[in-house]
């Protein structure tokens, strides 16, 4: 068997690869060259530059696997390959100890003032008074998002005898040795934390999780530490609080706008950043490079893979058949964690209808996908849903019914978690019309694309108008409207798809508007 590496990736995984394959390294190449070239091999490996597109796919005829010499897989169409059969896999744990690592360095750099006392130095000052430091011994450390970077910190804070806390709404203290890390909820973190790390994963529901109202809360004198997304933080409202003498200092990996050469943060000397170096060291890159290897080996060989993104087992025209439900699972899992939150419990997945007799294991472990990816900093994929949902200690219920009412095919998805139970379900319309057509007891009409403003609020007069007027106001498109309600001037709810980005400020404007309940930004 051939294997083609067209990106650069570190030599220690190619020497894996030609211990026993055929491995040809062509790196620069173009799209119409890969198309002539694809069909001479079995597996292809690449990092970001090469676009594995729809029609490079088409071409490859003897392709068993395409690797990713690390996370994303934005740059290969993972719908093409799975249609065509050909398993996609990528290398997510490859980085994790150095971005573990990056943040201890950022850290103990800024309890110590390092970099600010290396540039007093190097300009001729010999001035220790001026860089007086804390020690993290005793010290209680928060750290939101408790994935894989975030249990490494943790032990690695605990070799420090630091006391670790952390909040993480998806992973329960049964997880976690109390010893090691006690699990809390949020308020108490920033109230408790002399140094708080964030190792969340970006979405609306974590966008600037730390803001005006959280930085009113933290311990007086806490340091911040952010190596994971720049959006986590509110950077206005940490300038102000660093400022105003609330926070101690910052270390930033990551911003909201990137490059951030003319950040204002950059200015504060209580302030030190590098430029994303989180996964920036040589182990890394090997280690990704050995990760992609040892996969695209065993999927060569038959052989179950580590990092599956899509499923291998399926066959090319039961996925024609089913796909467009997969897609409908798992924009219905996204819709549940960006409208709910708190620890999940149990997940229930209902299918009437024809559909039962298709393979719905898969399009419970696309709901799984779903609902998990927009929570958790670690890739969750077709073959590895299944195994992170139950390492959470979530119950998992299927059911099936052929008879249905008002669809000839439906998904339901109702998750009880501590604070709620929330259900949603979807069909899908002709060939591929995926709609979401209920919210709890509302019966809706939503189609799940761009952007929804979601609202809980009394059916009165002016309500719709009162919302169009604020989106008006601040210039933002409205595409389509539907409105779901129980009585007449009773409870309803009124989904909005609109063109632009609603920053929360918008969103907080409309939910103070009389009358509304609950406003919800969700992101298809």
């Amino acid at each position: 068997m051939r294997i083609l590496v067209s990106d650069p990736i570190a030599s220690e995984g190619v020497d894996i690869l030609k211990e026993e394959f055929q491995v040809d390294v062509k790196t620069g190449l173009t799209e119409d060259e890969l198309v002539y070239i694809i069909e001479d091999y079995d597996a292809l490996i690449v990092r970001s530059s090469t676009k594995v597109t729809k029609r490079i796919i088409e071409n490859a005829n003897r392709l068993k696997v395409i690797g990713r010499a690390g996370v994303g897989v934005d740059n290969i169409d993972v719908e093409a390959a799975t249609f065509k059969g050909i398993l996609v896999v990528n290398a997510p744990e490859g980085n994790t100890i150095a971005a573990a690592e990056h943040t201890m360095a950022m850290m103990l750099s800024l309890s110590r003032k390092i970099p600010q006392a290396t540039m007093s130095l190097k300009r001729g000052h010999w001035d220790k008074k001026a860089f007086m430091g804390v020690e993290v011994k005793g010290k209680t450390l928060g750290i939101i998002g408790l994935g894989r970077i975030g249990r490494e910190v943790g032990k690695r804070a605990r070799a420090f005898h630091m006391n670790v806390i952390s909040y993480d709404p998806y992973i329960s203290q049964e997880n976690i040795h109390k010893d090691e890390i006690k699990m809390v909820d949020l308020d108490t973190l920033l109230r408790n934390s002399d140094f708080i790390t964030l190792h969340a994963p970006l979405t609306s529901s974590t966008n600037h999780i730390i803001g005006e109202k959280e930085f009113k809360i933290l311990k007086k004198g806490v340091r911040i530490i952010n190596c994971a997304r720049g959006g986590l933080i509110d950077e206005n409202a940490l300038y102000n609080s660093i400022i105003e003498g609330r926070v101690a200092g910052a270390s930033l990996d990551v911003f909201e706008k990137e490059p951030a050469t003319n950040n204002k943060l950059l200015k504060l000397d209580q302030v030190i950043a590098t430029p994303h170096l989180g996964a920036s060291t040589e182990e890394a890159q090997i280690n990704v490079s050995i990760d992609i290897a040892n996969d695209v080996i065993r999927a060569l060989n038959n052989k179950t893979v580590r990092n599956a993104v899509n499923m291998m087992s399926i066959k090319p025209e039961e996925w024609a058949k089913i796909h467009h439900y997969v897609l409908l699972a798992e924009k219905l899992g996204k819709f549940y964690s960006q409208f709910r939150d708190g620890r999940v419990r149990r997940i229930e997945m209902g299918y009437s209808g024809g559909i039962t007799e298709l393979n719905t294991s898969i399009l419970t472990a696309s709901a799984l996908k779903g609902l998990l990816n927009v929570i958790l900093q670690e890739p969750v994929n077709l073959v590895n849903a299944l195994v992170v949902t139950k390492e959470r200690k979530i119950e998992i219920v299927e059911t099936k019914k052929r008879d249905v009412e008002d669809y000839s095919n439906l998904i339901t998805l109702k998750v009880i978690s501590d604070n709620y139970e929330c259900l949603v379900g979807g069909t899908v319309f002709g060939k591929n019309d995926q709609r979401i057509v209920m919210i709890n007891k509302y019966k809706i009409d939503l189609i799940p694309e761009g952007n929804i403003i979601l609202i809980s609020h009394r059916d009165k007069p002016g309500m719709i108008g009162s919302v169009g007027t604020i989106l008006g106001r601040n210039d933002i498109n409205i595409a389509t409207m539907q409105v779901g309600r129980m009585s007449p001037r009773g409870e309803a709810i009124m989904a909005l798809t609109v063109d632009e980005y609603v920053n929360p400020q918008i969103i907080k404007e409309i939910a103070d508007t009389e009358g509304i309940e609950e406003v919800k930004f969700i992101v298809f």
